[in-house]
């Protein structure tokens, strides 16, 4: 039986009648599905689960905490299969999307106290149904490695690899001990997107990861989302919100909760550029690659904090990291990139979420390379330029590509794009690529003053702002 009959079963049995309207939902960051299904009998959500195990952590959980006045949505019928139910449906506002209003700040308030109330409900009630085994040492340095594999990696991020999993044997020594606080349950993917606003107060709907661990990971999680951009000052008021409630309802100390912040806060941070690498750098996903920026902010000011003589290598990797960022602030107007690289080691990186651009490829003119007296050199160099040019090829070469290149230009210019992306590769990304690159980028900045441009030599770590 198809997904859609499965849901349509539920909703007749639970209203007793047909859902008129079946609109699908867009996607979040997983492969669940979601249909608002409507009739005058009611509205509610159909959900298409991936994961048996989820699936029944999500509706039992909601049972749990609703029996305690947690304000979590109610799981009105399940198929028999586990993966099909409908839900009730709290509207289309999430707390991420009243950021800058000041029913944000009153709804934040209230989600950090609820979260605390939802992370003391005693294990005995919840331990049986989570899908997911205790924080652990091993999930820690599945996510470090995460980082290291999906983001350091794609990367090309320079790291010493005995030493860098050295340091992170020692943080996750540190995460599951007493530097990470208090436990209780821990939603892990507790963040402003996953909380809507219905009637008054924040509800949470994305639980079914939960599992018994440091509850200030879930703290960090919601304070230092990327895309929220909280200030110091909001994450500081609403941590000790949070914090104040905690110690109310359970006798934890305060102060001990809000000292874990920091170290939980780096390792939240190392973990989302894992998965925004995979996500937006593997699977060009544009949300996911939006959000690399703004995390690198976070972890500018949090690695000094959290890092010191003990995490060496780590320490070293992310000043690299912040240093390099390979995501351009927010800009006006049109950014036109121009990389030379080399074929051995992959296409640039697109970070626009556009997928990409224009790619030619050099490896059929004469190559200096081949000569001792310009392999030390690059296609900057006089020496290696008037090689290439004796020839004639390479001049010819840029001016077909510019006669390319250049239409798109005029055209991002008149519809107001804001990005366009152009390559050169070659064999070692040293000499042809890095002369054809140097020279397009230079004829487009000449041609095309309104826009800005920007020529990256990937492999020899020069970026040049024209």
């Amino acid at each position: 039986m198809e997904d859609k009959d499965i849901l349509r079963g539920l909703y007749r049995n639970y209203y007793g009648s047909d859902a008129d309207e079946m609109q699908k939902l867009a996607g979040s960051g997983g492969d669940r599905v979601y249909y608002r299904m409507k009739s005058p009998a009611g509205v509610c959500i159909g959900t298409v689960g991936d994961s048996l195990s989820d699936c029944r952590a999500f509706t039992g959980l909601s049972r749990v905490f609703r029996r305690h006045g947690i304000d979590v949505p109610e799981v009105y019928a399940v198929a028999d299969d586990g993966l099909h139910y409908i839900q009730q449906d709290l509207g289309d506002t999430s707390l991420l999307s009243l950021r800058g209003t000041e029913e944000w700040r009153q709804m934040a308030a209230m989600a950090m106290l609820s979260m605390a109330r939802m992370q003391s409900v005693d294990g005995s009630e919840w331990k049986d149904i989570v899908a997911y085994r205790p924080f652990s040492r091993r999930q820690v340095l599945w996510d470090l490695n995460y980082f290291k594999y999906e983001y350091l990696k794609p990367l090309r991020v320079p790291f010493d690899e005995e030493l860098l999993e050295d340091d992170f044997e020692r943080l996750a020594s540190r995460l599951t001990g007493d530097s990470a606080g208090p436990w209780g349950f821990m939603m892990r993917d507790c963040q402003s997107r996953n909380v809507m606003v219905s009637g008054g107060k924040p509800w949470w709907i994305d639980f079914q990861g939960g599992r018994r661990g440091p509850v200030a990971y879930d703290v960090v999680s919601m304070l230092w989302q990327a895309k929220a951009g909280l200030s110091d000052n909001e994450k500081k008021e609403l941590a000790a919100v949070y914090a104040a409630e905690y110690e109310r309802i359970t006798g934890n100390d305060a102060g001990r909760l809000l000292d874990a912040l920091p170290l939980l806060a780096f390792f939240r941070t190392l973990q989302v550029l894992g998965a925004y690498g995979f996500r937006g750098l593997v699977e060009k996903k544009a949300h996911f690659i939006e959000s690399i920026d703004p995390a690198l902010r976070n972890l500018e000011n949090l690695y000094q904090r959290a890092t010191g003589d003990d995490l060496p290598e780590l320490r070293r990797v992310c000043s690299y990291v912040c240093a390099h960022s390979p995501s351009p602030a927010p800009h006006d107007g049109l950014l036109v990139k121009v990389y030379s690289f080399s074929y051995k080691k992959g296409y640039p990186a697109d970070f626009t979420g556009n997928g990409g651009g224009f790619m030619f490829d050099c490896r059929g003119m004469h190559n200096p390379g081949r000569y001792d007296e310009y392999k030390p050199l690059t296609g900057l160099d006089l020496p290696v330029r008037e090689f290439l040019e004796e020839r004639g090829e390479v001049q010819k070469f840029v001016a077909e590509a510019f006669d390319m290149v250049s239409p798109s230009v005029e055209c991002y210019l008149r519809r107001g794009f804001s990005d366009l992306q152009v390559g050169f590769g070659c064999t070692g990304g040293r000499h042809r690529s890095v002369y054809c690159a140097d020279m397009l980028a230079r004829r487009i900045a000449a041609a095309f003053p309104d826009a800005k441009v920007m020529v990256i030599h990937r492999e020899q770590n020069i970026t040049e702002k024209l």
